[in-house]
């Protein structure tokens, strides 16, 4: 039982802690607590003597502990996934402490939370970002009240608050999506833009089996089998520029079936590429990056590929001209230094081993944007402008070096505006929905999973997955069709066999 003691002009609670320890009642702010009467302080000793025994008892002293040291502590005490680790060091130090960091834990409100998610929202922050920062505030203020450090989470959502109308505006926007012939022009724009075929067969790759981004990037040439991709690992780039191989999202290993033609333009991208081990695992992968170690592709200017479109020569004519050039016809010699020329291409400006992985930003930003929305992105000191083009043959061939936009005669019509490489994992499902896909299916390829009674008593059947393989051909099938209906053949190489197979399949 707690007791009451005297001290001058005051009472005082007293309260048992353990064996030969007592505290004294305190309140928020660490002070003892003055009561005028000893009854009173007979029953604020008695309700916190309650609370040691139930284990609910909190010192309000410790409360007092800054947030910024407190999350520190918290943040070295996790042992999570490095990506999972980089996420929250990025959401406490750009967004949290910036706010939160001198609070005392004990003393920040629900009110000082709605302000600061308020605050974000305004600065125009996504409404999926401003989300995943205040989990990241909820589960540390969560842990403070498992500490003791205060006895309720005001990081928590409390139902049926907040304006009814305002809830659909929160919602993050819908994902873009894009159709069969929308994946199969944006893969031949991004191959344009990079000069080979590796993009054309990744962005294909991604929508017709909906891999995230870090499984396509770190999918290994081991796991591309004659009918399915394994999907066992993941590459999740770091702040600091290493790629992490790590499991995939939720440890959502899995078999994916492929059709046959997929399957042959893996097959093909593998004889083509010959890739060789990768100098930070060892280990070799279907892709490989877009640029040079040395930097030398990321360079302004004109390369190699687009003094031999200028010269209506290939690659390796325009090579020789440049390395051997007693090999080469002079007629056909002049042309490619007439095209160099003019292009103000610098020989050995392309050369450079080639990195070993994509980077997530670099590809979206230089190569699946502008094929999505036929835009180069805006970066200072340049503003947002149109890819320029050289029309024939079509779809255009992107014009690069001195005076690209004087040069170019044509420019590309936007695809699916909004639409993301991530998106194209959206098209996927959305695509299997159109089929008929049974839900058991479409999780088991997603890699997601459903704890439903439903789903625990439905199996995939080897008839559901050849109807789904039927079905994404159908679809691949009618995108060359309409492809073709637009013109017999594409400067991409894959692209041009494809169509004139297809032709040579329907009789055309």
């Amino acid at each position: 039982m707690g007791y009451a003691e005297k001290r001058g002009d005051y009472w005082r609670g007293r309260y048992k802690l353990a064996p030969g320890k007592y505290g004294t009642v305190k309140d928020e702010t660490g002070a003892t607590v003055r009561f005028r009467t000893k009854r009173e302080a007979e029953q604020a000793a008695n309700d916190a003597e309650a609370k040691v025994r139930a284990g609910t008892h909190r010192d309000p002293a410790a409360g007092r502990i800054r947030f910024g040291d407190y999350v520190n502590r918290w943040y070295a005490a996790q042992d999570l996934a490095a990506s999972t680790m980089q996420n929250y060091r990025h959401h406490i130090e750009e967004h949290l402490l910036p706010t939160f960091e001198n609070f005392a834990v004990a003393e920040i409100l629900t009110s000082d939370v709605e302000a600061w998610e308020k605050a974000q929202r305004a600065a125009g922050y996504a409404e999926s970002s401003i989300s995943g920062r205040r989990k990241v505030l909820h589960l540390i203020l969560a842990d403070a009240v498992a500490d003791g450090l205060r006895e309720s989470n005001p990081a928590a959502r409390r139902r049926g608050r907040g304006k009814r109308a305002t809830r659909s505006w929160r919602r993050a926007p819908e994902k873009t999506i894009t159709t069969p012939l929308g994946i199969l022009l944006v893969a031949e724009r991004a191959a344009l833009l990079s000069g080979r075929d590796d993009e054309f067969v990744a962005v294909v790759t991604m929508g017709y089996t909906g891999m995230r981004w870090g499984e396509l990037v770190g999918l290994e040439t081991c796991y591309v089998r004659s009918a399915a991709i394994r999907v066992e690992w993941q590459l999740y780039e770091l702040d600091n520029g290493r790629f992490l191989r790590s499991p995939p999202k939720d440890e959502s290993r899995r078999t994916v079936d492929v059709p046959e033609w997929l399957a042959a333009l893996l097959s093909d991208q593998l004889s083509r590429t010959r890739p060789k081990p990768c100098s930070c695992h060892g280990l070799t992968y279907v892709f490989r990056g877009h640029g040079t170690i040395s930097g030398v592709a990321r360079r302004p200017g004109p390369k190699l590929v687009d003094v031999a479109r200028l010269a209506g020569v290939s690659v390796g004519t325009a090579s020789a001209v440049m390395n051997r050039p007693e090999s080469v016809p002079e007629a056909t010699r002049a042309k490619v230094q007439a095209a160099a020329s003019e292009l103000g291409y610098k020989p050995g400006g392309g050369r450079g081993e080639p990195v070993p992985h994509w980077r997530r930003n670099s590809f979206a930003t230089w190569l699946f944007q502008p094929a999505v929305t036929g835009r180069y992105p805006a970066k200072a000191p340049h503003p947002s402008r149109p890819v320029p083009l050289l029309g024939e043959p079509w779809p255009g061939i992107p014009v690069r070096g001195r005076n690209a936009a004087g040069r170019a005669d044509a420019c590309w019509l936007p695809i699916a505006p909004g639409l993301t490489p991530h998106g194209l994992r959206h098209t996927h499902k959305t695509l299997m929905e159109e089929l008929g896909t049974p839900p058991k299916l479409m999780d088991d390829r997603m890699g997601h999973e459903d704890g439903s009674v439903q789903a625990r008593y439905s199996h995939v059947t080897p008839a559901m997955r050849q109807q789904l393989l039927d079905g994404l051909s159908g679809l691949w099938t009618a995108a060359l069709d309409a492809r073709r209906a637009m013109s017999p053949g594409s400067p991409v190489a894959t692209l041009d066999r494809l169509l004139r197979e297809r032709a040579r399949e329907v009789g055309a």
